[in-house]
């Protein structure tokens, strides 16, 4: 049976009876509302040295970014923009060694005003986020939208010097030993995998293409890493660790993180045989499709 549509209008949270303080809450209480990833809370209204408080600050326990969260009902102004930068750049110095987001969440940015955020986001990492409130019925919705995303460089190749199977047992033996495991595992189902070396990683690579990751960590483990964006696949995917109680993070970039050891490969084979199963068969239905007229 087809789901009741409901129809909805925006309405302004000063409005509905709501202050920032509300909005706030709402958004420190649960932060993957603003479709950041899986964000932790670190404080809220946190006194700054100029004087001011930073109205929530949150932590990617991923990587350990930290995102500098300043709210404004109504429409973003220069005093917002200005303040969202100024506590970005104390907590950035305080802690210089993470990487940091100042992320501007409004009820409406004035274009004039968006124009300089897009300007300004080419040097400072800004996220821009419009939130809504919504009413249907007897009920209201807060719905979040990402306006504007942290820009990135293109990629450039990096020049470096040449790394081999030779310079990873020298510097980070234990990680090529993890991908030797990794690479007799999956080649008992499929034997178009081959390993491939750079100064960063070590990568397990099929028809020249680099599908699993190994960089190091401190000995005797390493990070182990695959990306998968399909959402039918993660969710087999995840299906398939959890039944093993396999420790892992899924983030906002579609990887999967593992930290392992050789130990952990071969004990647990199966299971990465078995998700290398499902990539397999993945890429024959899609070939399947793309034969079709």
């Amino acid at each position: 049976m087809a789901k009741d549509i409901k129809t909805s209008k925006k309405i302004f949270i000063r409005n509905a009876g709501f202050d920032e303080y509300w909005l706030q809450d709402k958004i420190y209480d649960n932060p993957s509302i603003l479709g950041l990833g899986n964000l932790v809370q670190l404080s809220k209204e946190k006194k700054q040295s100029s004087g001011g408080k930073l109205d929530i600050l949150l932590k990617d326990p991923q990587d350990n970014s930290m995102y500098e969260v300043e709210v404004m009902l109504g429409e973003t102004d220069p005093s917002h923009i200005i303040r969202s930068i100024e506590y970005w750049d104390i907590e950035k110095r305080k802690y210089p060694q993470r990487q940091h987001f100042s992320v501007l969440i409004a009820e409406s940015f004035n274009r004039r005003y968006f124009n300089v955020i897009q300007i300004l986001s080419l040097n400072i990492p800004l996220i821009a986020i419009q939130v809504d409130l919504l009413e249907t019925e007897n009920e209201y919705v807060l719905n979040f939208t990402k306006l504007l995303d942290i820009y990135e460089e293109p990629e450039e190749e990096e020049v470096t010097e040449p790394a081999n199977e030779s310079s990873w047992n020298e510097n980070a033996n234990w990680t090529l030993v993890a991908a030797k495991e990794l690479l007799k595992i999956i080649s008992e189902v499929d034997k178009n995998v081959s390993l491939g070396f750079t100064q960063s990683y070590i990568k397990l690579t099929k028809n020249g293409k680099g599908i699993y990751f190994l960089s190091k960590k401190a000995e005797p483990k390493s990070y182990y890493v695959f990306k998968e964006k399909d959402e039918e696949m993660v969710e087999a995917i995840k299906s398939i660790l959890d039944k093993q109680n396999i420790s892992y993070t899924y983030n906002k970039y579609n990887d999967f993180v593992f930290t392992i050891d050789k130990l952990f490969l071969s004990t647990n084979s199966n299971v990465f045989k078995e998700i290398h199963k499902l990539k397999i068969e993945k890429d024959e239905a899609a070939k399947t499709e793309e034969a079709q007229p």
